[in-house]
């Protein structure tokens, strides 16, 4: 915390560390926890994560899926992509799939409007794709079951280091341009 001028510039950050910490979710306790060391109120943290949706107020599945449906991402198939989804898992959004692999999210706006539609896999941006090669995504997914890496875990990843600690973080990893 010694980076933040003032403590609760940190929020984001405990609360993100916190998320991954608790397998994809920060339940009460956890609030609590970061309210204590960042000698906040309960109260103030859980307004944050009210406002922002990138916490997770319950369980999710394995791997988490964002979809935008925002204007731009609406206009260039958002709609198309939450039908492919519920084909392919059996879920809407903010419902999680029976064998618990996978959480669908509606987000309001990923901030990539230039590569709509955009959706998010656990925390890896996928742009400018169709339905058929975010289900190949889902399918390969789905193929590891519950091995390999999932949504809890992956956030601080490539962040985490303390070589890259000390350079400014400028956002995560993204499939814009890639295929």
């Amino acid at each position: 915390m010694a980076r933040y001028p003032d403590s609760r510039s940190a929020l984001g950050h405990a609360l993100y560390i916190a998320q991954d910490e608790c397998g994809g979710w920060v339940p009460h306790e956890a609030v609590k926890d970061v309210a204590e060391v960042m000698g906040m109120e309960a109260a103030d943290v859980q307004s944050v994560m009210s406002f922002y949706v990138m916490y997770n107020k319950e369980p999710v599945g394995k791997h988490l899926i964002e979809v935008c449906h925002n204007i731009a991402c609406a206009v260039m198939g958002s709609g198309k992509m939450f039908e492919m989804i519920h084909e392919k898992c059996g879920i809407g959004p903010g419902e999680t799939s029976a064998d618990g692999l996978f959480t669908l999210k509606g987000v309001e706006c990923s901030a990539a409007c230039g590569g709509a539609p955009a959706v998010q896999i656990n925390g890896m941006f996928y742009e400018q794709k169709k339905p058929e090669e975010i289900a190949a995504v889902l399918d390969q997914l789905k193929a590891q079951g519950q091995d390999g890496p999932g949504f809890a875990g992956s956030l601080y990843n490539d962040v985490a280091t303390p070589e890259k600690a000390a350079k400014p973080y400028a956002g995560g990893p993204s499939t814009a341009g890639k295929g």
